[in-house]
């Protein structure tokens, strides 16, 4: 399944083929060409605390979801804590305002709410969408290398069946996040894979100079969807590297924390 580039209105942003054939919902992953934010947050920023000018954020929402085709009066976020905690959304919980704080922390929504678009927020953690066009369920989840040791994607899959989803139902798309070419750690990360995941989390693990290893969190997700019950022709992963392409997508470690935020939506219709 592929994740393909889309321009839109002067807005650039990826989607998956495969939410598009199966109707009913709109989504994107954003980048960070499109916007009017200036400086270290030229020009896509979504992220509303990382301290950009909230009229250039709202004015960045405005257009990232007239490109996507959503609408941005029922949104719903989160506090993301690199968790595995994953929360139903209803309609108490759409935004007032954009800036409103959210009283809840966890990094998975899911809803069977139409029309109420989940927002999470990524520069270097994995963005993941889920869809189930049969039961009419959406999610969205942070994965970075914590919530990825936990199984954020698996407890998504989980919740999703609260509602009657199938997991060979699913479809699941990994939008762009750091890639095992640049995503370099000390033990920490890789101890943390192999308790969660015993040898399974091995081919994702490669050895390098100075004790440190390269970590495959996109293939590490894709594996647990997979093992969860998802049909591999059902899951679909980026192919960008956000700290290969800082012309195109915030990364943290790139930038040391100097920046904006990207985000991933989905919303069924």
């Amino acid at each position: 399944m592929e994740i393909t580039d889309r321009i839109q209105n002067g807005v650039t942003y990826l989607a998956a083929g495969s939410f598009d054939r199966a109707g009913g919902v709109v989504h994107g992953f954003s980048t960070r060409l499109g916007g009017v934010s200036t400086g270290i947050y030229a020009s896509m920023d979504l992220g509303t605390t990382r301290g950009d000018n909230p009229e250039h954020v709202r004015e960045n929402f405005r257009r990232f979801f007239a490109a996507i085709g959503a609408d941005p009066a029922r949104i719903a976020m989160s506090n993301q804590i690199h968790s595995d905690r994953v929360r139903p959304v209803t309609a108490a919980d759409i935004k007032r305002d954009l800036y409103d704080p959210e009283p809840y922390e966890v990094d998975g929504l899911v809803t069977d709410l139409p029309g109420v678009a989940l927002v999470i927020f990524s520069a270097d953690c994995l963005p993941v969408l889920f869809y189930d066009p049969l039961r009419r369920v959406a999610a969205a989840a942070h994965a970075g290398w914590r919530g990825t040791a936990s199984g954020i994607v698996e407890r998504v899959v989980e919740k999703m069946a609260f509602y009657g989803s199938r997991p060979e139902d699913i479809l699941a798309a990994i939008g762009p996040g750091i890639s095992r070419c640049c995503f370099e750690t000390h033990e920490d990360v890789p101890n943390a894979m192999t308790a969660a995941l015993g040898v399974q989390a091995a081919p994702f693990l490669t050895p390098i100079q100075n004790g440190k290893f390269q970590v495959d969190l996109k293939g590490i997700n894709a594996m647990r969807l997979a093992r969860v019950g998802l049909l591999p022709e059902h899951i679909a992963v980026s192919e960008d590297c956000t700290a290969c392409r800082p012309d195109k997508y915030w990364s943290h470690r790139v930038t040391q924390g100097a920046r904006g935020s990207q985000a991933a939506v989905i919303q069924m219709l």
